[in-house]
């Protein structure tokens, strides 16, 4: 039986390099000017509205810093953000990254998090082990408590304009005939 896998278009044509990214030009700016001066945060807050590309761009600055898949952590905060999943999360950042220099933890929606758990957060968040980068993405920053907002580099994505998602409808079409 020969079935073909279904790959959604938003996955297939997600950018997969600094130069894939069409409408965040500033935000790029800002990760790269990080990376090239050697002034890489340990925490980082994107925020923006949904499919701006804040996990994708997590990725890819985690890709441009060398960082290896095995040592890059995506957690959906929505299903965990209990305070046992960051107990758990706090044990796992202590241990040494396998094949990179650093370890990279991206909690997407974490806005999702109950109090209890940011609260278990803080501790990590304020005294990381040096070799732990955390971005934490959410389209709800209202949701999020000034403690942990103090403590990150807030990079705000901008929706994308009319000449931007134009460019990518006609990237897709052109590609997919």
């Amino acid at each position: 039986m020969n079935e073909t896998q279904h790959t959604s278009l938003y996955r297939k044509y997600r950018p997969q390099t600094f130069d894939d990214v069409l409408g965040q030009e500033e935000v790029v700016a800002f990760l790269r000017g990080a990376i090239e001066s050697e002034n890489v945060g340990h925490a980082y807050l994107f925020a923006g509205s949904r499919g701006t590309g804040k996990t994708s761009l997590a990725r890819i600055f985690a890709r441009a810093l060398g960082v290896d898949e095995q040592d890059m952590h995506e957690i959906d905060a929505a299903s965990n953000n209990s305070v046992d999943d960051i107990r758990e999360l706090r044990e796992e950042v202590a241990v040494m990254p396998f094949a990179s220099a650093k370890k990279i933890y991206i909690l997407d929606e974490a806005h999702m998090l109950s109090t209890q758990a940011w609260n278990a957060f803080l501790k990590t968040l304020e005294e990381p082990p040096a070799h732990a980068l955390f971005v934490l993405a959410t389209t709800e920053l209202h949701k999020v408590p000034e403690t942990i907002l103090s403590r990150c580099q807030m990079v705000r994505f901008a929706r994308p304009s009319a000449s931007v998602l134009k460019e990518m409808v006609a990237r897709v079409a052109k590609s997919e005939g």
